[in-house]
């Protein structure tokens, strides 16, 4: 466990280092600081809404998911959980820590299920992932003749390919016969039974397609609607550009975010930005600019995950207070 540790923590060194050498190369800090300093707060207020809108859609698509699997759950409750997943997201690895705070605290809910907790929020976030490579497609169809998006396509490729193997190992009947080869070395290993409880969680969706389409396209919606706040962050800090090129690159991002060798993607968000619109004419200073103004507005979207862990703190320590007044 230490030797992970140690391997995840210098990865994520060299990999935020490396992103942040590369920025810092690239740009006149005090030119990018004067940039976010005179940004246009309408468009940033804007962005905010838009990503705190997100929330509640994809709260519903969650609470779905559990009624398939027979666990109920208040709406409002499953809105509290992914607001305050968000404010893990910030300390812990990118979306990473995020999805491992719903399944903690599902899991606390629902005693003895966490393969099925477990499964769900990972289901969701290959659902996302999905959606995601499917609005990468259609920005590339946009930008065809347009911009240079050859590198990208790698990147895109990479995790496409990634998606179908996992889409077969987990709901393909064929490769359960392949998989129970792999039993006796998991059972040694004594992660055999986990495994199967988080195998068995995801494979029983084979059965809900219905489902699984409408949530595919509740995804999509909020994911091109997401895109929207980079382009605002975008013309906040003067960049004069029509939504069609981040509807190309904000999936891309979406998907680079995903990496889990960063803390909340710093540094690795910021050398995107530069990488990106840097092709297309902006200066790096205001495409560093953009970056910064979208991990802010991704912080605000943790603050009312951090307030609500603050008031559930404060009501759980009155009673202890009562009890010891005279």
């Amino acid at each position: 466990m230490k030797r992970r540790t140690a391997i995840r923590l210098a990865l994520t060194l060299l990999i935020t280092g490396g992103c942040l050498a590369y920025i810092l190369w690239q740009l006149d800090v005090r030119k990018t600081i004067d940039i976010v300093l005179h940004s246009q707060l309408g468009w940033f207020f804007g962005a905010i809404a838009i990503m705190i809108g997100g929330v509640p859609p994809m709260a519903w698509r969650w609470q779905r998911l559990l009624a398939a699997r027979g666990v109920s759950e208040s709406f409002r409750w499953c809105t509290r959980a992914y607001f305050v997943s968000y404010t893990a997201g910030q300390v812990l690895p990118s979306a990473v820590g995020g999805d491992a705070s719903r399944i903690f605290e599902s899991s606390r809910r629902h005693p003895g299920r966490l393969g099925d907790m477990s499964a769900i929020v990972i289901l969701e976030r290959a659902l996302g992932g999905v959606a995601t490579l499917t609005l990468a497609a259609i920005g590339f169809a946009l930008a065809i003749g347009r911009y240079d998006v050859g590198p990208y396509l790698w990147i895109e490729g990479v995790f496409v390919v990634g998606t179908i193997v996992l889409a077969v190992l987990f709901f393909s009947h064929r490769m359960r016969g392949v998989l129970r080869r792999f039993v006796p070395l998991l059972r040694r290993v004594k992660l055999e039974r986990p495994l199967r409880s988080f195998y068995e969680g995801v494979h029983v969706f084979r059965g809900h397609v219905r489902l699984m389409v409408w949530i595919f396209l509740l995804t999509l919606v909020v994911q091109a609607v997401r895109v929207l706040a980079i382009w605002m962050g975008g013309k906040a800090v003067g960049v004069d550009l029509s939504p069609r090129p981040y509807y190309v690159m904000g999936p891309l991002l979406f998907l680079v975010l995903l990496v889990p060798f960063t803390v909340n993607g710093i540094a690795v968000r910021e050398a995107f930005f530069v990488s990106f619109l840097g092709q297309l004419g902006v200066d790096k200073e205001k495409a560093v600019a953009t970056g910064f103004l979208f991990f802010v507005v991704t912080v605000a979207l943790a603050l009312p995950g951090a307030v609500i862990l603050a008031v559930e703190n404060l009501r759980r320590d009155r009673p202890e207070v009562a009890s010891r007044a005279p």
